[in-house]
């Protein structure tokens, strides 16, 4: 490599930290200086993102979607392989460092419960614009089925309980939403304007309002101890979900859009949901979001590369 192709990768590197990965982070660290001063409590904006904004963003992207039916059953298979894979890579890895039952689920509910709203959707749309969009909100409604249900079940089972709490995965508003939104798409009636403006103002506001939430949430964490399993778990989530994602795409033919927006989503940090998950269940809540904060941060390195390099 001569000097000129190494200052053309610094270039491309820097150009996509300033314009596509900064603009996000900035939103959270205003988020995170906000809470205390305004006395903003992350619950105050989750509850209506959650039950208002996620449901009505789902629903005017998915009612519009043009996606043949055969290309959306392959990127489905492979978003759905591509969770279960890298949640067992989490298992494997915990087990490997002879962690204890309830580490081990920890580990899991990490690599599993990517950010793929509050992160995954405005990083690819500024990274690889409004097309992307349709093909990011599929996985995303995905990713946050299949992580409700490995998560919620794999807590369970750490906590020695039964697996019925999976079940209320079925009644989160983003699904519940999905089914009308289906309904229009697949019968190819027309979503009424009032409708579809009403849902695109309010799906406007989800991604402004996730990632202030986020910055939120952060600022409320009291204890921040980071040690070898906080690094161990978000390097399973942020190096190995892209990976396996990597070699996984070829066998369902994804190409294209398809192919590197499902690579992105799968290179996200952990979830706050797999916090919240962790502090209903009691499952090392401050490990949990002690990670999920730590792998926010530790993101802003890999998701510069990934970002320059797809």
């Amino acid at each position: 490599m001569n000097v000129f192709d190494l200052t053309e990768n610094i270039g491309g590197i820097l150009f996509v930290f300033l314009n596509v990965v900064t603009p996000v982070f900035v939103l959270v660290i205003i988020g995170y200086f906000i809470g205390p001063r305004l006395q903003v409590e992350a619950r105050s904006l989750s509850r209506p993102a959650y039950f208002v904004f996620v449901p009505a963003f789902v629903f005017n992207i998915i009612s519009k979607t043009q996606i043949e039916a055969d290309l959306a059953l392959h990127m489905l298979g492979f978003i759905f392989v591509a969770q279960i894979a890298v949640a067992f890579l989490g298992f494997l890895v915990a087990k490997a460092l002879r962690q204890s039952r309830e580490v081990t689920a920890a580990f899991i509910l990490i690599a599993t419960f990517g950010n793929v709203g509050n992160f995954g959707l405005p990083l690819i749309v500024f990274r690889m614009g409004e097309t992307a969009r349709t093909y990011a909100t599929v996985y995303f409604v995905a990713t946050v089925f299949i992580s409700f249900v490995i998560c919620v079940g794999v807590a369970s089972w750490a906590r020695s309980g039964g697996v019925t709490a999976v079940f209320s995965v079925f009644k989160t508003p983003a699904l519940l939403a999905l089914i009308p939104a289906l309904v229009y798409n697949i019968s190819g009636v027309e979503v009424p304007i009032f409708l579809s403006r009403l849902t695109g103002l309010l799906g406007q506001a989800m991604i402004p309002v996730m990632l202030i939430t986020l910055g939120v949430q952060m600022g409320e964490i009291v204890k921040i101890k980071i040690n070898f399993n906080v690094f161990a778990a978000s390097t399973v989530r942020l190096i190995g979900g892209p990976v396996l994602a990597l070699l996984l795409v070829p066998f369902f033919g994804l190409e294209g859009m398809e192919r590197s927006t499902g690579i992105l989503q799968a290179a996200m940090p952990a979830a706050v949901l797999a916090s919240i998950i962790a502090l209903e269940y009691k499952l090392l809540p401050e490990f949990v979001t002690t990670t999920v904060l730590f792998s926010t941060l530790y993101s802003i390195l890999t998701l510069t590369v990934i970002l320059t390099l797809i």
